[in-house]
């Protein structure tokens, strides 16, 4: 099996972990959902070492994963588990942080609510979740590269598209969390971070 790679992955990961690193400064135990290649959280495992780094993905993402772990390995990274967040139970365990990249406009929005039903069940109060990909504002997206994005995934499948920011956040809200901060990042994305109440 050739090992999966992302730039995309390579190119934003100092941003995002500058974020992280501020509000999980107090946080112990991170949940990634939708873990991909698993580049991420091998990553920041790495460079986020006071966090024990849960990485979480369908069943077929996993042999990428661990090839990624098996090359870089950290004290602080678990081995993934089997997490389709609509078909799968949770773990049982509960995270004060929880992290999700590039998931909520390649899920169905079925998917996207369980997604958010889940961290709601699963986070621990005063908990923090982020999540990070491009979003529409009241309809708009205002990068061309975001809308020739949001094009090429509806052609790619009827289900996938940017998400409404106000959707989601609605979604955040119904699951318990708190909006605390919307923040700008390169390639026209954004790293939204809420708390559970």
């Amino acid at each position: 099996m050739v090992k999966p790679f992302s730039q995309a992955c390579v190119n934003n990961q100092i941003a995002i972990c500058q974020i992280l690193e501020r509000v999980f400064t107090d946080k112990k135990l991170v949940l990634e959902v939708g873990s991909g290649t698993g580049q991420h959280g091998v990553w920041f495992a790495k460079n986020l070492p006071h966090l024990i780094w849960q990485m979480s993905d369908r069943e077929q993402n996993h042999a990428g994963i661990n090839q990624w772990i098996n090359d870089d390995p950290a004290p602080n990274l678990i081995a993934p588990i089997r997490l389709d967040v609509v078909s799968d139970p949770w773990p049982t365990a509960r995270y004060d942080a929880m992290y999700s990249a590039n998931t909520a406009h390649i899920m169905p929005w079925v998917a996207v609510a369980s997604m958010f039903a889940g961290v709601g069940q699963r986070l621990l109060g005063g908990g923090i979740f982020c999540l990070y990909g491009p979003f529409k504002y009241l309809g708009v997206l205002d990068a061309q590269s975001n809308i020739d994005f949001d094009y090429r995934l509806q052609q790619q499948s009827a289900h996938q598209g940017i998400r409404e920011f106000h959707d989601i956040n609605q979604l955040a809200m119904n699951a318990g969390l708190n909006l605390r901060e919307d923040n700008a990042m390169p390639a026209n994305n954004r790293l939204i971070v809420w708390q559970k109440r």
